[in-house]
């Protein structure tokens, strides 16, 4: 019997890699599913400032570990601390949302999902030159969320959703494509998964208010 032990800097293939970060993301949609389902009445208990401000301080330290830290373990910790907030903040957004509405934006999640990765496998060099476009655009959307919250109104227009979906549709295909650049080890997979699950958690959370809010509109 060998007493060699596996070291996690160690690189993996590329299928083992890949296939790694496809598990991470799973576990951490599998936990916003559970926190939905079972949850969803706790979360509602806690007062909507204090939700988003831990959600703020949480998830920043969680980034921040995941991009820091080497070690696997530590990463995927950082990884949960992102998990989980969100996962409190989507469970109070999606209260009030049809079954029906959820599964489809789920659905339309999912495709988008796999046509982007298609696409930073196959055009990497593309989506590599654009992340400083895409870090202005996506600064640029939080500014403008953050005062249409504060001094107007928290409703977005249904055109302001597609520009986003579309922005985060991007930003999947370039975290894939830097992903695939690194060592492909389990540290670095795991610190992709942060960034793909924020870009798959903000494009279904849009599809879905904007899907209950067309239904919200035919209905009157």
């Amino acid at each position: 019997m060998s007493n060699r032990t596996y070291d996690h800097s160690e690189e993996m293939s590329t299928r083992a890699y890949n296939s790694m970060i496809g598990l991470i993301l799973l576990i951490g949609f599998g936990i916003n599913a559970f926190m939905a389902r079972y949850l969803t009445e706790s979360i509602m208990q806690i007062p909507r400032s204090y939700l988003i401000i831990g959600y703020f301080i949480i998830c920043i330290t969680g980034i921040l570990m995941s991009e820091i830290s080497k070690s696997p373990s530590v990463s995927f910790i950082g990884y949960l601390m992102v998990v989980v907030p969100c996962g409190a903040l989507l469970a109070v957004a999606i209260e009030d949302i049809s079954v029906g509405v959820v599964v489809h934006a789920a659905a339309t999640t999912s495709l988008m999902t796999i046509i982007m990765i298609i696409s930073g496998t196959v055009w990497p060099d593309f989506f590599d030159s654009r992340g400083r476009v895409l870090s202005t655009c996506l600064g640029a959307v939080i500014v403008i969320e953050l005062v249409s919250y504060l001094f107007f109104t928290s409703t977005m227009p249904t055109f302001w959703h597609h520009l986003v979906v579309v922005l985060f549709c991007l930003y999947i295909g370039y975290d894939w494509a830097k992903a695939q650049e690194k060592e492909h080890t389990l540290d670095n997979a795991v610190d992709a998964c942060v960034g793909l699950y924020l870009d798959i958690i903000n494009i279904f959370l849009r599809l879905a208010e904007k899907d209950s809010s067309n239904k919200s509109s035919s209905r009157k």
